[in-house]
């Protein structure tokens, strides 16, 4: 099987989320990547080493990378022929597939959490109705099959291969839609490691009382373990914090060492976006919370009474 793995760029280096596709997708055949930016080169090692043979390229300049990107897909999928193109679950992913689905007339499937291969069946797996229930769907129609899939689905592991070749190709008549051009770019501000990243995320949920508690306990908590600040979606909805903080189904799927839970009750939303922690550490007064059901290490307590003490422990050893 042929694979192709939508590749994106994260301060000069490939996207985690591109990494975690292509040792996944070396598991199921060759793997090729296409890329949509200036300097496909520095990207070539990384790529190179997780799996990807070449990588095909073209510079979209000021106009939108997802427009440019599905023009190049749809050009070079009629001349190589694909049999499976994967993309992660993000803004620049979900705007390539939606417009390659249409250029190709295929279906494609979102929001996927596991793949599979059995021979030339591709399945591909994703939670719904609030991830209480797990879906697989098979694709009937012909290749190419195209597929995206929430980020920490998977694992990313170097495998040692040499750097993709890269083929420049000309940037393709977009239409309309590559008329429209980027004119500022934001970089969300942020200290320490980006959430989704973080080898320890402390995230707080309504039992914290009041938006003025989060900075006391969970940015504390989570500067002194060098971790990532989280947050559940009631306080997202609530605007106790920026929709960036949010775990959960709607938000950043996390897989840290360490998941703190701090008045968070464990909402199925939720668990879906922390569950593959390795290690789940819930405090919660409520000792039936369903937080419990899932955690490693779960401290029954008022969050304003327990978390100052450990904070206070913590600073002590240092």
């Amino acid at each position: 099987m042929k694979v192709w793995v939508y590749a994106e760029e994260e301060d000069d280096k490939p996207a985690s989320s591109t990494l975690e596709l292509v040792t996944k997708a070396r598991e199921l055949g060759e793997v090729e990547a296409v890329y949509v930016g200036s300097d496909a080169a520095a990207l070539a090692g990384p790529l190179g080493e997780h799996g990807v043979s070449a990588v095909y390229t073209t510079d979209p300049g000021e106009a939108l990378p997802g427009v440019v990107g599905a023009a190049l897909l749809t050009q070079l999928v009629e001349r190589h022929h694909p049999d499976l193109l994967l993309f992660a679950q993000s803004y620049d992913g979900r705007d390539a597939i939606a417009r390659l689905s249409v250029a190709l007339d295929r279906p494609l499937l979102t929001n996927g959490t596991s793949l599979a291969v059995d021979g030339d069946k591709v399945t591909v797996g994703n939670a719904a109705f609030g991830g209480n229930v797990l879906v697989d769907t098979t694709f009937t129609c012909p290749p190419p099959y195209l597929a995206a899939i929430r980020p920490k689905s998977f694992a990313a592991e170097p495998s040692g291969g040499a750097a993709a070749t890269v083929e420049a190709v000309a940037a393709p008549a977009a239409g309309r839609a590559g008329e429209a051009r980027v004119l500022e770019r934001h970089v969300e501000e942020r200290e320490g490691p980006k959430l989704e990243d973080a080898t320890v995320v402390v995230s707080g949920g309504r039992g914290l009382g009041s938006a003025e508690a989060y900075e006391p306990l969970v940015d504390t908590l989570a500067n002194l373990l060098h971790g990532a600040s989280g947050a559940s979606r009631a306080i997202v909805d609530a605007g106790w914090v920026p929709y960036a903080k949010q775990v959960g189904q709607t938000g950043k799927v996390v897989k840290p060492k360490l998941y703190i839970a701090l008045g968070i009750s464990g909402a199925t939303q939720h668990l879906v976006g922390m569950k593959g922690s390795d290690n789940i550490l819930a405090i919660n007064k409520d000792g039936e919370a369903p937080i419990f059901s899932v955690a490693d290490l779960g401290v029954v307590g008022d969050v304003h009474k327990v978390v100052p003490k450990v904070i206070e422990a913590i600073k002590a050893k240092q």
